[in-house]
């Protein structure tokens, strides 16, 4: 039962908004973590067919995921207050950012225009149409594009729903078969992308203000205004906007045309032996990315520390077989010493790696020894016990150098 601060496991923290389907809460999940918690309005919960549509979507939905997602987590579409969990992004949505009439320049524009083609590259791959992309479902935090609400507007495709309240989408992001009353498909997105870029990058809604019927005429016989699009990006935007959906570009093929990499299309994983998608763990993306950053450090740590320890022992290596072909002449017992401190050290070496589960290290400290006895046989024969001394000496110099220098 929900309580004034609670909604099933979530803890709800503060109210951040309301859309047409719901209020949106920041909250937190059970283990802490924070996330958005959209709660439908009473009069879209009193819908059961659009709220028990939604339920059939929300798996389908689940299986979004891509760095410019907000992807949902978690759903429950029973009881009085239906809600929907999606990864919280701390930052401003397009339409406030862009609410002053400054339009987006530069680097900024072009990360949005990528993030946002990625977005609904990943959003189709998953077989979803967003079907209300707009600056308002867009996002903005650390200067990268977030898209939010994806699928929620096509589930609750309702007539009693729309008759309620709830607008499906807003005219001059809308496609003209959608306004039309036509089927909407992926298409439909790419012109909402289209109308979202081309409002970003000059400030100017492209087909206008005024009523929503004046506008959504506009958007199904007039072209857009992109007088003041920079001109790397109003011909993409031109072919996003055409009226004819098999016109558009696919959001496969924007990413393509804007230098950036399409995730690859989301396959439902199966139970075994059965037919139905299972759920998709989920793992919240930040976690994610800090597990992969964690990695990854972790990984290069321990590629530097093989490679200063290989280092080691082939310096050491070097040393010690010049230093007893050196000392052969004059003191004999001292190259031996030399000799079997250095072998000693690397058979304790190698045994590290063996019982680490290292052939490979034990391998290269073994070679390195054997390499160090044949240096030191070979430098005694052919080279007199003066030069090896006037050499050992150059190399002491150099390692001091060396060391004092890094």
């Amino acid at each position: 039962m929900p309580t004034a601060d609670r909604l099933g496991p979530y803890r709800l923290l503060s109210r951040l908004g309301a859309g047409g389907f719901g209020e949106v809460h920041l909250a937190l999940d059970p283990e802490g973590r924070t996330v958005a918690v959209k709660v439908l309005h009473p009069h879209v919960a009193a819908d059961e067919t659009a709220v028990a549509r939604l339920a059939r979507e929300v798996e389908t939905m689940r299986r979004v995921r891509g760095a410019h997602i907000a992807e949902i987590l978690d759903a429950s579409l029973e009881g009085t207050r239906p809600y929907i969990v999606t990864r919280y992004v701390q930052g401003r949505s397009l339409a406030a950012l862009l609410a002053g009439g400054e339009p987006l320049r530069g680097g900024d524009l072009m990360r949005l225009a990528r993030g946002l083609a990625e977005a609904l590259a990943a959003i189709h791959g998953a077989g979803v149409v967003h079907r209300d992309l707009k600056p308002a479902n867009v996002i903005i935090a650390d200067g990268e594009p977030y898209v939010i609400d994806f699928g929620i507007a096509y589930a609750l495709d309702s007539a009693s729903v729309t008759a309620s309240g709830a607008v499906l989408g807003t005219p001059g992001y809308l496609a003209p078969e959608v306004l039309e009353g036509g089927s909407v498909g992926p298409e439909a997105d790419v012109f909402s992308l289209g109308a979202t870029l081309a409002y970003a990058a000059s400030g100017r809604q492209p087909y206008g203000t005024g009523p929503a019927s004046a506008v959504a005429y506009r958007v199904v016989h007039h072209p857009p205004d992109l007088g003041e699009v920079p001109a790397w990006l109003a011909p993409l935007l031109e072919e996003c906007l055409r009226t004819a959906p098999a016109e558009r570009p696919t959001a496969e093929r924007l990413c393509a045309r804007l230098g950036t990499v399409a995730p690859p299309p989301m396959e439902p994983r199966r139970a075994a032996g059965g037919d139905e998608p299972t759920t998709m763990e989920w793992r919240p993306a930040r976690a994610r990315d800090e597990r992969a950053s964690s990695t990854s450090v972790e990984e290069a740590r321990a590629r530097h520390r093989e490679k200063v320890r290989r280092r080691w022992v082939v310096s050491t290596g070097v040393v010690a077989g010049l230093a007893a072909a050196a000392a052969e002449a004059y003191v004999p017992e001292v190259a031996l010493l030399l000799l079997s401190v250095y072998g000693v050290g690397v058979l304790v070496d190698a045994g590290v790696g063996l019982a680490a589960g290292t052939r490979a290290r034990a391998v290269f400290d073994l070679v390195s020894g054997a390499g160090t006895v044949g240096l030191y046989a070979l430098l005694s024969t052919v080279f007199s016990p003066f030069t090896l001394l006037l050499a050992l000496a150059t190399v002491l110099v150099v390692l001091v150098m060396v060391a004092f220098a890094g």
